[in-house]
């Protein structure tokens, strides 16, 4: 049975290659598409997901004459990437600030590419094992979604990393912006001057948020992607903020200075929950390793005389 199953999912394989093989050579690519693809491009900006999937179209339909394995691989995986699963990885991968680096197709194709070397290596470690069928296709399968999984899990690490860093410097810089305004700085000004000198998440999204602005986007729309890109709610209280502040007209200075009083306190109070959590996280370890040690110490002195008692008596 297991024969069976591994020589369909070889025909699969090779049917998938032709079928790449097959758009590569046949589907035509004509001028006039790669022109439509960079007006959409052009015309996404301000969608704060859409827009990396649209570049990368683009850049799919100019360079898809040059062919190759590599894009052979790509236009397989795009060709398998469901619809649905789309819009949750590129959000996925705008969160973790790899929408410029990774493609939907690349990450979907890695997670298949898993599942496909897993498979192929639990098929070959319970061959020649003496397993009954349902434990070698239960291992096969566990194997596989591990395999599958892994590229999910590192996505989800590197996003609560990303998250973590722009919520403890988010602080810092408002302090910075509110020290900045109040001396006489313009907001832009400001921000283009803790830009040049700081490095991190957040002064990459204030970057491309500047970016935005220049290009032509509305200044609001450019901050909400920006709050919708970070996925953290201290950023988008702050930028709801200084929405309200140039809707109605208030004193920057002041809203920054009371956001900055805000967000440290919410920092505190985070950082104070944290601490409150450590005395249950801590009965684990207790349980498992220093309560264990302990018995030793104590007890087993105690049972080696009442042995030593008991076997002279």
């Amino acid at each position: 049975m297991l024969k069976i199953l591994f020589v369909l999912s070889l025909i699969a394989i090779i049917f998938l290659i032709l079928l790449g093989l097959i758009r590569q050579t046949v589907q035509p690519k004509s001028t006039i598409r790669r022109r439509m693809a960079s007006l959409e491009t052009a015309t996404a900006v301000d969608e704060p997901f859409a827009a990396p999937e649209y570049a990368q179209n683009a850049r799919q339909q100019s360079a898809a004459g040059e062919g190759g394995f590599k894009k052979m691989l790509g236009a397989i995986a795009a060709a398998l990437t469901p619809k649905k699963l789309r819009p949750i990885i590129q959000k996925g991968l705008v969160l973790a600030g790899k929408s410029r680096e990774w493609g939907i197709a690349e990450f979907y194709g890695s997670c298949l590419l898993g599942a496909v070397m897993m498979w192929l290596f639990g098929f070959i470690m319970v061959h020649n094992a003496h397993y009954a069928l349902v434990q070698r296709a239960t291992m096969i399968f566990l194997l596989g979604l591990l395999g599958g999984l892994m590229p999910v899990v590192f996505l989800n690490t590197t996003i609560d990393k990303r998250q973590r860093k722009i919520q403890s410097q988010l602080p810092q810089v408002l302090d910075l912006l509110c020290v900045s305004v109040q001396a006489g700085l313009s907001f832009d000004a400001s921000l283009s001057k803790i830009t040049a000198r700081m490095k991190g998440p957040l002064i990459d999204e204030f970057r491309r948020l500047q970016d935005d602005i220049r290009m032509g986007v509305v200044r609001r729309t450019a901050m909400r992607s920006m709050a919708d890109r970070c996925g953290v709610e201290d950023v988008s209280l702050f930028m709801t903020s200084i929405i309200q502040a140039e809707r109605l007209g208030t004193s920057m200075g002041n809203t920054l200075k009371n956001q900055a009083d805000n967000i440290r306190e919410r920092r505190r109070q985070y950082v104070k929950a944290q601490a409150m959590k450590a005395p249950v996280k801590i009965v684990f370890p207790l349980v498992l390793f220093i309560f264990p040690a302990i018995f030793v110490v104590t007890l087993v002195p105690s049972l080696l005389y009442l042995l030593k008692n008991l076997l002279n008596g």
